[in-house]
């Protein structure tokens, strides 16, 4: 290819000149190709890799150089010897001459770049190649990355590392290539080539450690094999990427989302890394966005704009704190070095007004930010205060007016006070108690919900009720309103320690929802979705899924102690916002506990509050805790085992022992302890996760453990260590609360001692924070990710086994077989998701479905198995066939199909006996044709009858698995071990056996339709595609031509059936005609030959040639001799018995050295390129047709083709070929982690 021209200095280095001429220079890198140079040309080949030289990728070039100067240009590089030539004819052509003509050495060079440069310009634009910001540095990586792993355009390369890969004790130097699915390794030393490939998806461990020797090494672990991986420039940045790569891997896994780039990122500048790709870029900027939203909690769309090193004003203790400012779509936010000291959340839609100060040696490049509740905010100390100011405007310009305004209006009908709902919800605290029921809804009529928190309706505060409790409360109340006074209230307040002390003292029962929703972000998405949940209720209502059953079951067994939900009104509340949640995110539906934690929501905030409350919780602060599988339940679970190995060790192996952490753990983490622990005790715990995060759950995981550890260390079971920790949890109370006492009956508490001593909530709070509080989120993160890729990798593991034992007594393969069919079955439908297919991929894998159906292909993705696995693929007309048996499978037509329906047909093919298998073979080619209109109407329509009557939607195959299981008086059961008794088998044996088994089910065979003209054709070409490289191929060939010429015979013959006297037949239905055939064939059928023996004792054919002859007695009485033609030995014959019928059919694609046999004269086919006989509508006889019985009976005429069907098939063998196979365009099916391959 040709490449904008780049100076060379020394053209002869590791280089060999092949061709030259006076101004170019054809040249071949040393070590490339044969007789590659010796030991020069082994040491070239390991610099290149080593040194990651373009050499590798391109091993040809074509140089410019003038004939006076020293200086040389690159013109054009090529892969091969062909593609390089090419440029080179071309320069010769075009050229050559031409430069001939110039007297200036400065005007050719001119000339010569201007040249390439615009031949350059016209192929992008000719081939539509826009421009991108990958540099060509890495645009040649990429080309080196495909060319050696033989990847697609659609596997895209995010960068490249040099390292060096441990195999065994021996280190290889190479390039480690890390694109969107894969992780590769390539290394080339001293003529030895080692690669390795292994899908991310299939990565179970994933760490970073170190050794005496090896001080940084990265450790891959995948189900079967481990890789060590050392030696990098750069490890942190390496083992950052891979994390990310791999999570995104099992995101996929878990939801079936693929990775979409984003096309919005900004330009690359022109300081920044050469070697960085745009995709590279684009993971940094999701990995930093999604550190950012969790630090603030903001909404999952939320994108970082930049960041930059700042000081902010505090008017509490009037001083600058050092921190740092982010800038994002909607949000302009900040925090301190120190994490504790101060934190700012400024949503855009609160600005008023952005202005640069005056700046002063106090305060240099001053930035003054104002909010709609009269708040200033003042940064300084900016090191790009103009950029930065331009970027906030350019944001704010983009803040939509239309929720502005709604929310003005909104503001100022609810409340008299000049400020903002979304920044200031001062129901219960500032403002009257009737505040507290304004709506935030703006439409107060559609949908009746509740609109104030259901606490408010049963709390009772008679003056004869005021105690010292209420009194505390009352304190509480105005410690916070003194410190909302000084700190700011709603969601632009500093947020500071002091803030923080404040929750751990515990949040006053009437300022709980509003603090929960600021604290949780929850008011950040109900400010930017007025009215959204009103219309959720509305479409939700009266609507009824598998989740909705699930929500009325629970509804009455949610804090059914509380008086709020022992009537009408909190069970409607709490029906409509999990049915609302529900529609909002199908993925998650409902789980149980989200029904006790979105009562206990409900309780303290109003109804739209706890929609979104339980929007923060599911979507982001418990991420993945209420999916079908709880998986982030699990994550979090072995993360506290972690932490607890780390804090308590001397616990630890008692408690893994008794297996105690897993069963506690769960219901701890997913109801937030709301389960566990007496109600007014529960929701101090939820004050201080919605504050701190799920860090206060492990934090008090860990004290609950810790206080119980002498107790722990001597229980004998697992049942009295979770009697102790029950009995612990139902003591911690809350003697602040002014509630009344809610009894709370531990399910674990059944021993009648004496009650545990009473444990302050307050108390266990401060211990918690004391003992555990240097568990750090980031670190809480890192150990999520390691977990992650433990849990989902099992529930896969899971989903196999569960899957291989549900249908292992459906099928003679083992289970070892089994599994690893089901690994290739995922393994092509993930490669599908990789790299595009005819279907969605989200269609085809839900992991709320049975474990078998979670996975399922479509029609491509089963050609690909098809081909690998099948003993019937081969030839020209494998797609068709693979399109045949697909249909087949597919039993509720939506063009699907599951594991079960893929190892149902492979079973068939594989394990089947003769007559299973050709009974599927017979039904693939009696389905209706998707393509042919003019189709034979009888055959067509008993077609459509037969597989809509007699195919249930369960059965998982088209040999369906009823006459499998009674087989033992099936219609046909040849054993191997009948066969082999025989010292000379003949047919007679087989048909004598098959008259003694088939009279019991001779009326289901009878079922089948008939094969018309076109079917038979095409089973023809069928049979004839199928024994391509078979060892018996030319035995198989002639048994084949001698049944199609007995069924040909047989046709003719069924056609003498269709007299004058019933041509008002062909007037009715197709049904009724279908119908009267079938009872007319029961009526003609003998006892021991099919409905064609017995009219043939009454039919002479006018043709009684010794060829006729000998092919009407074959039908069923045939001798060997007659049987065998030896002449035509060498040579696949159909010989057909009707004149007429030669001219009909179009015998195409059977094979090249084909001869149809009429009136002895060879008539040779015209093989795949010609057309034989007439075009297709034309060739098919509506009369003709043949019967399942007769298919059989010829068959079994032919030895040669009762051995090939009866011999059983071994799958291990395609197995393993199928998992190493690594040709060009189905390089796809190759197993994920491959061993490494050595070659030189």
């Amino acid at each position: 290819m040709w490449v904008n021209p780049e100076e060379v200095l020394l053209a002869s280095a590791l280089w060999m000149t092949e061709r030259a001429n006076p101004y170019f220079i054809l040249q071949k890198r040393k070590g490339h190709g044969d007789g590659g140079g010796g030991l020069a040309g082994l040491l070239v080949g390991t610099l290149d890799v080593v040194l990651d030289s373009s050499a590798r990728v391109a091993p040809y070039r074509i140089l410019y150089q003038t004939p006076d100067s020293l200086l040389y240009w690159t013109i054009a590089h090529g892969s091969s010897r062909k593609e390089i030539t090419e440029n080179w004819e071309w320069l010769e052509q075009n050229l050559l001459q031409t430069l001939s003509i110039f007297e200036n050495e400065n005007d050719i060079t001119t000339f010569v770049k201007g040249k390439i440069q615009g031949i350059i310009a016209e192929y992008n634009k000719s081939h539509d190649i826009r421009e991108d910001d990958d540099t060509d540095k890495f645009k040649e990586a990429i080309a080196k990355f495909r060319k050696l792993f033989v990847m697609p355009e659609e596997e895209k390369l995010v960068n490249y590392y040099s390292c060096s890969y441990w195999k065994g004790k021996v280190p290889r130097q190479g390039w480690l290539y890390l694109s969107i699915n894969h992780l590769c390794f390539y290394s080339y030393l001293l003529g030895k080539e080692a690669k390795l490939v292994i899908r991310w998806a299939d990565i179970t461990q994933l760490e970073k450690n170190a050794t005496l020797l090896l001080p940084d090494m990265v450790r891959v672990s995948t189900r079967c094999s481990e890789h060590v991986f050392s030696v990098f420039l750069n490890i942190n940045e390496t083992f950052k990427l891979m994390e990310q790569l791999a999570n995104i891997a099992m995101r996929q896994l878990l939801e079936n989302k693929g990775f979409e780039q984003d096309r919005s990122l900004p330009k690359l500048k022109k300081k920044s890394p050469k070697k960085v790709s745009a995709l590279k870029r684009d993971l940094d900027a999701r990995a930093k966005s999604e550190r950012y939203r969790a630090l603030f909690r903001l909404p999952k769309d939320e994108k970082l704009d930049g960041h930059t090193d700042c000081t902010l004003w505090t008017p509490f203790n009037k001083m600058h704190i050092l921190g740092q400012m982010f800038v994002s779509t909607n949000y302009i936010c900040f925090t301190s070095k120190e994490e504790t000291t101060c934190g700012l959340i400024i949503p855009l839609r609160e600005v008023t007004i952005v202005e640069k100060a005056d700046s002063c040696n106090v305060l240099p490049s001053p930035l003054s930010i104002s909010t709609k509740n009269k708040m200033t905010f003042l940064f300084a100390n900016l090191k790009d205060r103009d950029f930065l100011v331009q970027r906030i405007s350019d944001f704010l310009q983009q803040t939509t007016s239309k929720i502005y305004f709604e929310r003005e209006i909104t503001s100022s009908l609810s409340s008299s006070d000049d400020e903002v709902y979304s920044c200031s919800p001062q129901r219960s605290v500032l403002s009257s108690e009737g505040d507290s029921d304004r709506q935030f809804n703006l439409n107060e009529s559609r949908v009746p919900t509740a609109t104030q928190a259901l606490m408010t309706m049963y709390r009772r505060r008679s003056p004869e009720e005021f105690n010292p409790k209420l009194a505390k409360e009352f304190l509480k109340e105005q410690a916070w309103k003194n410190h909302f006074s000084e700190y700011g209230q709603g969601v632009c307040m500093y947020r500071t320690e002091k803030t923080r002390e404040l929750v751990l003292q515990g949040i006053p029962d009437n300022m709980r929802g509003e603090l929960w929703l600021l604290f949780s972000g929850a008011i950040n998405e109900m400010a930017t979705h007025p009215g959204y949940y009103e219309d959720l209720v509305e479409k939700s209502m009266g609507k009824y899924n598998l989740a909705t059953e699930e929500i009325e079951r629970d509804l009455h067994r949610s804090l059914p102690e509380h008086p709020a939900f022992q009537n009408e009104m909190g069970i409607a509340a709490l029906r409509r916002v999990l049915t609302a949640y529900a529609f909002r995110n199908p993925n998650i539906g409902y789980c149980q506990a989200m029904n006790i934690v979105t009562s206990v929501l409900l309780l303290y905030a109003k109804e739209e509050e706890a929609f979104w409350l339980l929007v923060a919780l599911c979507e982001r602060m418990l991420p993945d805790y209420y999916n079908t599988r709880v998986v982030g339940a699990l994550v979090d679970q072995g993360v506290f085992e972690e932490l607890a190995h780390v804090y308590v060790p001397q616990l630890y192996d008692c408690m893994q022992a008794l297996s105690v952490i897993s069963t506690i753990s769960l219901s701890w983490f997913l109801t937030l302890f709301l389960s566990v622990m007496p109600f007014e005790s529960a929701v101090v715990v939820v004050d201080c996760f919605f504050y701190e995060g799920i860090k206060v759950i492990f934090q008090l995981a860990l004290s609950v453990l810790d206080a119980n550890i002498h107790q722990l260390l001597s229980c004998k079971d697992d049942g009295e260590a979770m009697t102790i920790l029950g009995r612990y949890l139902d003591s911690v109370t809350n003697r602040d609360s002014t509630l009344p006492p809610i009894p709370h009956l531990h399910s674990l508490l059944t021993d009648n001692r004496d009650p545990h001593p009473e444990v302050d909530i307050f108390k266990l709070v401060r211990i918690s924070y004391e003992k555990f509080g240097s568990i750090r989120a980031d670190v809480i993160e890192q150990m999520r990710f390691k977990q992650r890729l433990r849990v989902i990798q099992a529930i896969e593991d899971t989903t196999k086994r569960n899957v291989v034992q549900t249908i292992v007594t459906e099928t003679p393969f083992s289970i070892d077989e089994l599994e690893e069919l089901y690994t290739l079955f995922k393994a092509e439908h993930l490669t599908s998701c990789y790299w595009g297919s005819t279907s969605d991929p989200s269609s085809r894998h839900d992991p709320s479905l049975p474990y078998l159906e979670q996975y399922r292909i479509d029609l491509e993705q089963f050609k690909v198995l098809f081909a690998l696995l099948c003993p019937w693929a081969g030839g020209t007309h494998t797609d068709d066939l693979a399109l045949r048996v697909f249909r087949l499978l597919d039993h509720n037509a939506d063009a699907l199909i599951n594991f079960r329906e893929f190892i149902s047909g492979l079973s068939v093919l594989c394990h089947g006996d003769l007559m299973e298998k050709l009974t599927f073979l017979y039904k693939i080619h009696i389905l209706p044709e998707l393509h042919h209109e003019q189709e034979e109407p009888d055959s067509a329509c008993e077609a459509m009858q037969y597989f809509f009557e007699d195919i249930a939607p369960e059965t998982s195959s088209g040999l369906d698995q009823k006459n499998r299981a009674e087989k033992h008086d099936g219609f046909v059961t040849f054993k191997s071990e009948k066969v082999k008794k025989t010292h000379a088998p003949d047919y007679r044996m087989y048909l004598r056996l098959w008259n003694q088994e088939t009279k019991a089910k001779l009326d289901n065979m009878r079922d089948l339709p008939k094969l018309n003209q076109s079917q038979f054709i095409e089973l023809c070409k069928t049979l004839y595609n199928m024994f391509s490289e078979d060892p018996n191929e030319q035995e198989l060939y002639h048994a084949t031509a001698t049944v199609t010429s007995l069924l040909l015979e047989m046709g003719e013959v069924g056609k003498l059936f269709c007299s004058p006297a019933h041509k008002d037949e062909d007037d009715r239905s197709p049904a009724c005609r279908s119908k009267q055939e079938r009872a007319r064939r029961k009526t003609c059928d003998g006892e021991t030959n099919s409905c064609v023996t017995g009219p043939l004792e009454d039919i002479k054919l006018e043709d009684s040639s010794p060829k006729d002859t000998a092919t009407s007695s074959a039908m069923l009485i045939s001798d060997d001799e007659t049987k065998d033609d030896t002449s035509m030995s060498s040579y696949s014959v159909l010989s057909a018995g009707s004149h007429e019928l030669d001219d009909k059919l179009q015998f195409e694609d059977i094979a090249e050295d084909t001869v149809l046999i009429r009136n002895g004269e060879p008539y040779t086919g015209a093989g795949h390129h010609g057309k034989a006989g007439l075009p297709h509508s034309a060739s098919v006889d509506k009369d003709w047709a043949i019967t399942f019985l007769q298919f059989l009976a010829s068959v079994l005429t032919e030895q040669a083709l009762v051995h090939y069907f009866e011999k059983p098939v071994e799958i291990a063998a395609r197995i393993t070929n199928a998992k190493n196979i690594r040709k060009v365009g189905h390089q796809h099916m190759s197993l994920s982690d491959y061993e490494i391959s050595l070659s030189g």
